[in-house]
C-alpha cells in the first residue's frame, strides 16, 4: 500500500507508528531504486562515450580489447603484486604464429595461426612480399588445461610483408565464432565444433588486394552486423548479417584500407560507426551505411592501426607517420570539427603521438599511449601538449615500433610490452610509477632486427592469456 492507501490505513487503524514505518519503507524503497539506476549507469559507462558490448560477463575476454571493447579489464580480486618467482603459469599450448590475440569465452579459448607448408620458410627480410604456401587455423582450446577442442584450417598463401599469421582477435558471440585471417578469408564457425556456418573470401568477393601487412582491422558485431574493412571502391566498409554472412550495406572508397578497426559511439544523439581508413576519418550510421561526416587525415603507407577512443565530447585519432588528431564532436548533432591537430609527418621528429600499434587509452583528461619509437607518453587531451614520456615500459631508447599494449584494472594498468613482460604500474598526469614486473614469454617475431610479442594479451577468469609464435599460456593473477 501506497500514498493515499497508506494515509487510509493507518487512519482506520489509528496507529501513528504504522504510518512512519510505511514511510520509512517507502524512503528505503527510493533509495534503492536510485542506487540501482546509478549501478546501471556506471556499469555501462553512462556517456557518450559507449560502445559496442557483447552479451557475457566481465569475466569473459570476448573479443578485440575486451567485452566493452574498450580495454578495461573490471575483474576485482586481482594481484597487487606478482610473487618473487613470478606468477603461475596454469597451462602451456604448443601453436604455430601469429600475431592475432586470443579470445575467452564459455570456459573455452579461441586462437588463430598459420602453419607453413612443409619445405617452406618466412623469408628473411620480413618487408619482402612474395607467395608463401601454408595454412591458417582457428583453434578453440579447453581454458581449465589448454587442450585442444577443435580446430579448422584451410588453405592460405601469404602475399603480405611481415606474414607471420593472422593479425584480428576472433570474436564469441551466440555461440558463434567470428574470425578474420590476413588474406581475407572471413568465416563465421560454431563456436562448440568449428563447423562452418558461412564464409567470405574479401579478395575474391570484392575484388580487393590484400593490405601491405595484410587484413588487420578487428571486425566489429554490432546487433545483427558483422562490419568489417574491406577496401576498394565503395566498398571499403561492409556489413554483413552476423547469421548468414550476407551482405546488408557497403559504403566508402579509399586507395588504402589501413588497418583501423571500426568503432561505435555515441555522439549528438546519434549511434555514429567510426571508420578510420588512410585518407580520411568517417562517421556513418551503422544500419545503413550512410555517411554523417568525414574528416580528412591521410595516413602514409596507410598505417593508420590504433583504434579511435572517445573521452566526453573528444575523439582521439593516432597514426605513425602523421601523429595525431583530436575531434570534437558536437553535442546536438551528428558532425565533428578539428580540436587540435599535430604538426608534424615525421615519425622521428614527433610532436604529440605517433602509435604504430598500440591503442591509446584515455581518462580524465589526459591521453597515455605509445610513440614510434618507444616513448610511453602522457598528452593533456585538451591541446596535445606532452607531460612526460618513458621509455622504461617498452624495454629500450629509440627502438622503431616498440610497443606496449595497454589494459587499465581498477586504479592501475596492466602493460604487456614486445618482451614478453606484464607490467603492473599506476599512469598518471605525474608521471609513470611502475610497481611490479613479471616476464611471461619469450619474444620470438622478427621484427626490425629483433625478436618481438606483437600480440595482444586477453585478460578473463583472473588470468592473463597471451601468446608469441610457438605458444599460448595462460598466467593466474588471481589475488
Amino acid at each position: 500500500m501506497r500514498g493515499t492507501q497508506v494515509r487510509q490505513a493507518a487512519n482506520f487503524l489509528e496507529i501513528e507508528p504504522l504510518m512512519k514505518f510505511m514511510k520509512n519503507i517507502l524512503a528505503i524503497e527510493l533509495l534503492v531504486l536510485i542506487c540501482s539506476c546509478v549501478w546501471v549507469c556506471t556499469a555501462n559507462t553512462c556517456s557518450a562515450g559507449d560502445t559496442v558490448s557483447l552479451n557475457g560477463t566481465d569475466s569473459d575476454w570476448p573479443q578485440w580489447l575486451g567485452p566493452r571493447r574498450d580495454g578495461v579489464w573490471r575483474e576485482t580480486g586481482i594481484l597487487e603484486k606478482f610473487p618473487v618467482n613470478g606468477p603461475a603459469v596454469r597451462w602451456r599450448r604448443e601453436i604455430s604464429a601469429g600475431y592475432s590475440g586470443p579470445a575467452v569465452a564459455n570456459g573455452k579459448v579461441y586462437v588463430t595461426d598459420r602453419v607453413l607448408a612443409k619445405g617452406t620458410t618466412n623469408p628473411a627480410d620480413p618487408f619482402k612480399r612474395g607467395e608463401i604456401p601454408g595454412t591458417e587455423r582457428v583453434l578453440c582450446l579447453n581454458e581449465a588445461d589448454g587442450s585442444v577442442l577443435w580446430k579448422h584450417e584451410y588453405d592460405c598463401g601469404y602475399t603480405v610483408s611481415y606474414p607471420s599469421g593472422p593479425r584480428a582477435t576472433p570474436i564469441i558471440h551466440d555461440k558463434k565464432l567470428y574470425t578474420l585471417g590476413t588474406e581475407g578469408n572471413l568465416f563465421c564457425l560454431d563456436a562448440e565444433n568449428g563447423n562452418v556456418i558461412w564464409k567470405h573470401e574479401l579478395k575474391i568477393d570484392y575484388g580487393v588486394e590484400s593490405p601491405l601487412w595484410g587484413f588487420s582491422a578487428n571486425p566489429l558485431l554490432d546487433g545483427n552486423k558483422l562490419i568489417c574493412m574491406v577496401g576498394g571502391k565503395d566498398h571499403t566498409v561492409v556489413a554483413f548479417d552476423k547469421d548468414t554472412g550476407k551482405e546488408i550495406w557497403k559504403a566508402l572508397s579509399s586507395q588504402q584500407v589501413g588497418y583501423c578497426p571500426p568503432m561505435i559511439y555515441e555522439a549528438g544523439g546519434k549511434r555514429q560507426l567510426i571508420i578510420c581508413h588512410a585518407e580520411s576519418i568517417n562517421s556513418l550510421d551503422p544500419e545503413t551505411g550512410s555517411v554523417y561526416w568525414s574528416q580528412p587525415f591521410a595516413a602514409k603507407m596507410g598505417l593508420a592501426i590504433p583504434t579511435p577512443r572517445l573521452m566526453g565530447d573528444m575523439l582521439f585519432f593516432t597514426n605513425f607517420y602523421d601523429g595525431s588528431m583530436m575531434l570534437h564532436l558536437d553535442p546536438d548533432k551528428p558532425a565533428a570539427s578539428v580540436l587540435w591537430k599535430g604538426a608534424t609527418h615525421n615519425e622521428n621528429k614527433t610532436d604529440m603521438l605517433h602509435s604504430i600499434i598500440s591503442t591509446p587509452f584515455l581518462e580524465d583528461g589526459h591521453i597515455y599511449g605509445v610513440c614510434s619509437y618507444g616513448q610511453l607518453r602522457c598528452l593533456d587531451a585538451s591541446n596535445g601538449s606532452r607531460l612526460w614520456e618513458t621509455y622504461e615500459a617498452t624495454g629500450g631508447k629509440n627502438m622503431r615500433w616498440a610497443n606496449a599494449f595497454i589494459i587499465k584494472n581498477g586504479d592501475r594498468f596492466f602493460l604487456a610490452n614486445e618482451q614478453g613482460d606484464l607490467i603492473i604500474a599506476k599512469l598518471s598526469p605525474k608521471g609513470y610509477e611502475e610497481i611490479s614486473r613479471a616476464h611471461l614469454l619469450e619474444p620470438t617475431s622478427s621484427a626490425m632486427g629483433r625478436n618481438v610479442v606483437w600480440s595482444h594479451p586477453a585478460f578473463a577468469n583472473h588470468c592473463v592469456y597471451a601468446r608469441n609464435d610457438k605458444e599460448i599460456i595462460c598466467v593466474s593473477l588471481a589475488k
